[in-house]
């Protein structure tokens, strides 16, 4: 009585060759060529194929595996450094790249099978999202000013002031004005502004009476720049700017 294996179906002598290793738990970097080599044969020997092209690939692999033998059992070869060279070594980086490619197609086919299970849900806007008004934009208030050219307008505001001065009657005692706060200075300039849609920051600078009141104003500019009630224009670097109300 004729004795009946049953093959498993395998893509290639590689994925044969990492079966055998993982049924007999053989290290892949010291593979047991001699073991490794019959129990390949005995699978090839048992295969039931016509197509000669798949043949020839498995067959291919099993004179590798007898060179390999072979090349086992001559003299150890050394390479120029001194080190010894297996003759294993080709055969295992190509086990290592295809175990990680097939590793890899396993997991895209798990990816694949896990997309097919997402579920979409319509979009719905919450209420309080909808009902977002978008902030006033600083920057298209400001343009193309910046912090550094406001501050060198300033700047240049205040030396004016300074060299108003008198040398002399500066150095007398003087009565000092109550401060000003910055809410009381917004509401000035909102008047101002409804009296004047368009005015020149140097023109309302210069109406301003002391140093302090001259800082809180400017501040006061910006808090009212910041919440949209006026915009800057500067026509070229350096120039003084225009104010427009935004009423």
């Amino acid at each position: 009585m004729a004795l009946s294996v049953k093959i498993e179906s395998f893509e290639g002598p590689l994925d044969l060759l990492l079966h055998l290793i993982d049924v007999n738990k053989f290290n892949i970097f010291d593979i047991p060529i001699v073991e490794i080599t019959a129990q390949y044969m005995e699978y090839v020997q048992a295969m039931e194929t016509q197509d000669l092209n798949i043949m020839s690939e498995f067959l291919v692999m099993a004179a590798t595996l007898l060179e390999i033998k072979a090349k086992m059992l001559l003299p150890v070869e050394v390479n120029e450094e001194g080190e010894e060279i297996d003759p294993r070594e080709d055969l295992v980086q190509k086990l290592l790249e295809y175990k990680m490619y097939k590793y890899m197609s396993f997991e895209l086919r798990d990816r694949l099978s896990m997309s097919g299970k997402t579920m979409y849900k319509s979009p719905t806007i919450p209420e309080e999202v909808a009902e977002y008004e978008t902030p006033v934009n600083l920057e298209e208030l400001v343009g193309d000013l910046t912090l550094k050219q406001l501050d060198r307008i300033f700047q240049s505001i205040m030396k004016r002031q300074t060299d108003k001065i008198d040398p002399i009657r500066s150095k007398f005692g003087r009565i000092e004005q109550e401060e000003v706060s910055l809410d009381e200075k917004m509401v000035s300039v909102r008047a101002y502004a409804a009296e004047n849609p368009r005015f020149r920051f140097s023109a309302l600078m210069e109406g301003q009476k002391s140093r302090i009141q001259m800082i809180v104003t400017f501040l006061a500019i910006l808090e009212l720049m910041k919440t949209g009630e006026l915009s800057v224009i500067q026509e070229h670097p350096f120039d003084d700017m225009l104010i427009v109300a935004q009423l």
